[in-house]
């Protein structure tokens, strides 16, 4: 590869621009590659947040211990992480349609065989390979957009691409919970597959392009790259169950810090990397690259994690959980108006950011204070609707920035290695925030065997049962006179670990986001145009 990749073409806030019209894609190909591409990133974020709230009902049904139920999403998060810039090389050198069409066959294939799948391993594998399928639709289906339209009409296709993929993290929750709760989990993963069948049907009328002819698969760089995520992964999720302090969790831990050292001194070595390493030493783009973390600990962690609590805490059932989602979920289709208005109006890029990332800190910080046993909808609106709109406001304008911060040949690279690192800190984050969810929930739970002798397991169990978002099972071994007594027991247990994990994170957040707004240009933005995004 030489120094270009396609993860995702870095464009304008997709804010400042409106829908593409119809005159943008008269031509047949056009217009069935947009219908096609946008159907993909419509279903691939639906997979993010729709998985946590089917995680009670896969648990009931296959009995999978809690950190074999965390691997339906985290394998789907590792995979679809770790491939992004493998799956960019790739689509130049093979062809966008040919990647876009073997990524959605594999995503179908998996979806279907998830929908089948009677054994959690079986399930985690196939989620693993519908991760796989993603990279490769996202790569191509992104790059196929950005070959097939160009001038103010990518812009406007590329607002599309933003508004569907805020549309698809707004329904996944939704959505898995309704059809978990009425048809059961299997049917969250059918329609994945049912949907991508049509994605399907449009690939014959998909226009075919490659890019840089020179380019080579990194496939060293890519296989140490994913060595070190799912050891890192690994332990992560079994530090709690294993010790952190075990042979097994360090000697984990210490073969991913040795990969990833491993991994830059291939890709000095190696004549086409799939990262130029010569990014790390631009502070504007790695400012810009440090947003997404800020969401990743604030807003993505919620999205898994935060439904099972509503139903163990708040007696929720998984569709009433995956709507107080929507709470969070649905300002990232408006705000990314305002952001562009902002803009518009003269206020600076970097002056938006650091509005977003005071929306996100102080988001989590007030859910950290809000949260409780039995709190409502609309006790925690508002912190949800606060990190909702913290997200909007950076949602396609950090993608925009980056073209200002980095040479124009260096833009492709520069997307690849923000996805990578955006939908990384996602796996990365979730799974330690899982892993410190249990720890934590294990020891405020530990005098529970002896307070209710009827119970019979340990504190670790209880607590994988209620992160698990299931204790019917317990709950109805219990005599009845001590199940009301019992479920509160727990909900306040876990209710203090989610505020030990809510308040670390906002402290993350505060520290990262104070880093990033010392680390941005002081310039301010061209206003009028969408092509005026500069930092």
């Amino acid at each position: 590869m030489t120094g270009r990749t396609t993860a995702r073409p870095v464009t304008a806030h997709p804010a400042t621009a409106r829908l593409p019209a119809a005159g943008a894609a008269r031509q047949p190909g056009r217009a069935v590659s947009l219908f096609a591409v946008l159907l993909a990133l419509l279903i691939l974020p639906t997979a993010v947040t729709g998985s946590g709230v089917a995680l009670p009902h896969i648990g009931r049904d296959t009995g999978a211990s809690l950190d074999a139920l965390q691997w339906v999403m985290h394998s789907y998060n590792l995979t679809f992480a770790s491939l992004l810039l493998a799956c960019g090389s790739l689509a130049d050198l093979a062809g966008r349609r040919r990647v876009f069409t073997a990524g959605g066959m594999l995503f179908t294939a998996a979806s279907l065989a998830s929908a089948l799948a009677t054994d959690v391993v079986v399930l985690d594998v196939m989620r693993g390979a519908a991760g796989v399928g993603a990279a490769a639709l996202l790569t191509g289906g992104s790059s196929l957009l950005a070959a097939t339209f160009d001038g103010a009409a990518r812009t406007r296709v590329f607002a599309a691409v933003g508004i569907v993929t805020g549309g698809g993290l707004a329904l996944g929750a939704m959505a898995a919970g309704a059809l978990a709760d009425a048809l059961g989990w299997r049917s969250f993963f059918g329609l994945h597959a049912a949907l991508m069948l049509l994605v399907l049907c449009a690939v014959p009328f998909l226009p075919e392009s490659r890019g840089d002819t020179a380019a080579r698969v990194d496939r060293a760089g890519t296989t140490v790259l994913i060595g070190g995520l799912f050891l890192l992964m690994l332990g992560t999720v079994e530090g709690p169950q294993w010790g952190w302090g075990s042979a097994g969790v360090l000697g984990l831990l210490a073969g991913s810090v040795l990969l990833m050292v491993v991994f830059v001194v291939v890709e000095r070595r190696v004549r086409h990397p799939m990262l130029d390493l010569g990014l790390l030493r631009n502070a504007g783009f790695m400012a810009l690259c440090l947003i997404p973390v800020v969401v990743s600990f604030s807003f993505v962690v919620l999205l898994p994690l935060l439904p099972g609590y509503l139903v163990v805490a708040n007696g929720s059932s998984s569709r009433a959980a995956g709507a107080t989602m929507l709470l969070m979920t649905l300002p990232v289709l408006v705000t990314p108006l305002a952001a562009g208005r902002l803009i518009r109006w003269g206020v600076p890029t970097q002056g938006v950011l650091g509005l977003s990332l005071v929306c996100l800190t102080a988001g989590v910080a007030w859910l950290a204070a809000a949260l409780r046993p039995g709190a409502g909808p609309a006790e925690l609106a508002g912190p949800l609707l606060v990190l909702g709109a913290g997200l909007g406001l950076n949602f396609g304008l950090v993608d925009g920035a980056v073209l200002t911060v980095v040479p124009p040949e260096a833009t492709g690279t520069a997307a690849g290695l923000l996805n990578t690192l955006r939908l990384g800190s996602e796996a990365v984050v979730i799974a330690a925030a899982g892993a410190g969810l249990t720890g934590l929930t294990r020891d405020r739970l530990s005098g529970g065997p002896d307070r209710f002798p009827a119970y019979d397991g340990t504190a670790a169990d209880l607590a994988n049962e209620a992160n698990a978002g299931d204790l019917d099972g317990s709950l109805s071994a219990l005599p009845p006179g001590v199940r009301r007594e019992f479920a509160d027991f727990v909900a306040h247990g876990l209710t203090g670990a989610w505020h030990a994990v809510l308040w670390t994170s906002a402290a993350v957040c505060a520290a990262l986001s104070v880093t990033i707004v010392a680390m941005l240009p002081r310039r301010r933005a061209t206003t009028g145009t969408a092509d005026a995004d500069a930092p």
